[in-house]
């Protein structure tokens, strides 16, 4: 089966879950998914993808993985204990084959109960397609990539470049994922002097003795909305209780839910000494980076005492302009995802499960990359850009879309 453990996701999805299970244990949410790959034939393989889900919903953790879970200096023990009892419900989830040859995946429960399902739910979508779709491919294509991709980061004036793979939800399969780990675990090193600094995988990091590493997803920030006390309030509400959740630890703070201006203006003064630093994933990373720069200096902050993590659809080279750029201005860390574990030829599935409700209410991300934005109910976008005071999107140009080339490793 692809999902052997449940400790097969990213760490992201625990941190959030001990804040659920301490703050908002009662919050019922529902997702959605969408592929964003034109014209993807999911639906001949939902039965094999039922059968998967079902297998995930058999799965416990191990003794042995919570005693794993409770060595992490951030996770508490009545959490680990929560751990002990927990099993994902395949009530809560349905899947259905729609007439274009797409599906439909919902999630719908208690917060808490369903958290987990996003990252292995994406990660069986995607090596069923590819099983699939390219039987027998030769993996060597993804290893000549991958040797190139470590070649560029061992460049003489990259010694100090860093990356951790965020790979797991689209990756190409999971035996792939581990290979390509231990590929760059070899070739690039870790701890003091190393250039792979972890994984968000927590299985991964276990088994191959890495750090495992995340913070908060859109999806904390999103539930904000429908909890908090007012929807004007909702991202500062969600930095404050992320705040009292781990008390300085764990502090790097997402930055597109609302876009960067409405970021900016609700990570104050406060804020940027709090947290550590901000993630971007979603707009242009250079413009997006001088901001954060010219943002802890206005708030009386070094910025080369401060974080920036970029995570948006990176290659090595991008990391590396990136790199360029900001190296020596502020503390610059990149999390690659797609582009390390299913890097081998075929077009990577663009897949997401995002929430759209909590507590019965719409929720939505108004992304800075227009094409990321994911709502249901259109009238609450529009009401949730008046509360934010920002802009309706661009209309799309017309004529025909010019695009780059690819990148080609």
């Amino acid at each position: 089966m692809i999902i052997e453990s449940l400790l097969d996701t990213d760490l992201y999805k625990f941190t959030m879950m001990q804040a659920v299970l301490h703050q908002f244990p009662a919050a019922q949410v529902e997702y959605k998914f969408k592929c964003r790959t034109p014209g993807a034939q999911l639906a001949p393989y939902i039965h094999e993808m039922h059968d998967e889900i079902r297998h995930l919903c058999s799965l416990r953790f191990s003794e042995d993985e919570l005693a794993y879970m409770g060595s992490l200096r951030f996770i508490k023990s009545d959490f680990i204990d929560f751990l002990g009892l927990f099993r994902l419900s395949d009530k809560h989830i349905t899947l259905t084959p729609l007439d274009n040859g797409e599906i439909d995946i919902r999630v719908r429960g208690p917060w808490l109960h369903t958290i987990l399902f996003e990252i292995p739910v994406l990660a069986i979508v995607s090596e069923v397609f590819y099983r699939h779709t390219q039987p027998g491919l030769d993996l060597n294509e993804g290893r000549r990539r991958l040797d190139a991709k470590i070649a560029q980061l061992q460049a003489p004036r990259q010694p100090e470049l860093k990356i951790a793979d965020y790979g797991t939800r689209r990756r190409f399969s999971r035996a792939w994922h581990r290979e390509v780990l231990e590929i760059l675990k070899a070739g690039l090193g870790t701890g003091e002097g190393g250039q792979l600094t972890g994984t968000s995988n927590v299985l991964f990091a276990k088994e191959l003795g890495l750090r495992p590493m995340g913070t908060m997803a859109h999806e904390y920030l999103q539930a904000c909305q429908a909890l908090g006390p007012r929807l004007r309030d909702s991202q500062v509400y969600g930095f404050e209780k992320w705040a009292q959740e781990y008390r300085g630890d764990l502090g790097i703070a997402l930055s597109d839910v609302y876009g960067m201006n409405a970021f900016l203006r609700d990570f104050d003064m406060y804020f940027c000494k709090l947290f550590d630093g901000a993630r971007h994933d979603s707009g242009d990373p250079f413009v997006w980076g001088e901001r954060m720069i010219e943002h802890y200096a206005a708030n009386r902050c070094d910025p080369r005492t401060k974080t920036i993590i970029f995570s948006d659809g990176l290659t090595i080279p991008r990391c590396i302009e990136l790199f360029e750029r900001f190296h020596g201005r502020i503390q610059v860390a990149f999390g690659v995802g797609t582009n390390l574990t299913n890097d081998l030829g075929p077009e990577a599935l663009q897949i997401v499960l995002k929430m759209v409700q909590c507590n019965g209410q719409p929720v939505a991300k108004i992304s800075d990359t227009p094409g990321k934005t994911m709502v249901e109910d259109e009238g609450y976008l529009s009401y949730l850009r008046q509360v934010f005071d920002l802009p309706a999107p661009a209309a799309p140009p017309s004529g025909p879309v010019i695009r780059p080339p690819p990148v080609m490793m």
